[in-house]
């Protein structure tokens, strides 16, 4: 082979392994992908299936999520309101109340919807509803709405993202492009060569 057809070793074992790397992390994503879209199907299906117990660790919030359940509320420790949607599609407030719980423990749960930030007055009781997810646990939203409010968005599962195919899409399209331009840079190294053996000779 002439002498600049080689391919110089340390920038190509570097180029292959960056593109390995990103084939790599695109499968993974794609593994993603399959993995939340069955995530979703089965907190679908837990919307159908009967009330359960309020969950005492994370592992049984994580299995108890979408599904009904409720709690007794012995003493309300704190109210809170953050933005919320209510079940008809207005922008406004959730109000969250802080829960000690007859058997211990603390939950939280969405008491209702309301357009303005005045907290309600609740004193606590039984409330059931729906088991949505709160940071790395579990909040209850409401169903019926408690304290005069309206009733909130029911927590849907489907909203959850899955943006993992788009990034597959992303680290394929990084892959290629890095070829591209390592063949182009290649080239542009070559054409000197190229021209130097055109050269005539004196």
């Amino acid at each position: 082979m002439p002498a600049g057809r080689h391919l110089p070793l340390l920038p190509t074992v570097l180029v292959l392994a960056a593109v390995a790397a990103m084939l790599a992390l695109g499968v993974w994503q794609l593994r993603r992908a399959e993995w939340k879209e069955a995530l979703i199907a089965r907190y679908a299906g837990a919307e159908r299936l009967p009330p359960v117990a309020w969950p005492r660790d994370a592992a049984a919030a994580e299995a108890a999520l979408y599904r009904p359940g409720g709690f007794t509320c012995a003493q309300v420790l704190a109210i809170r309101e953050t933005a919320g949607r209510s079940a008809k599609g207005q922008s406004g407030w959730a109000h969250v109340a802080r829960c000690r719980l007859d058997e211990g423990g603390e939950a939280e749960v969405a008491l209702g919807w309301s357009a303005e930030p005045t907290p309600p007055v609740w004193t606590g009781g039984t409330v059931s509803g729906t088991i949505a997810p709160a940071g790395n646990g579990a909040r209850l939203v409401a169903d019926p709405a408690e304290a005069g409010l309206q009733p909130l968005a029911r927590p849907d599962p489907r909203a959850l993202p899955n943006n993992h195919l788009a990034y597959a899409g992303q680290w394929f399209f990084f892959a290629a492009t890095a070829l591209v331009i390592y063949a182009l840079a290649l080239r542009r190294r070559r054409a000197p060569a190229a021209l130097a053996t055109l050269a005539p000779r004196g």
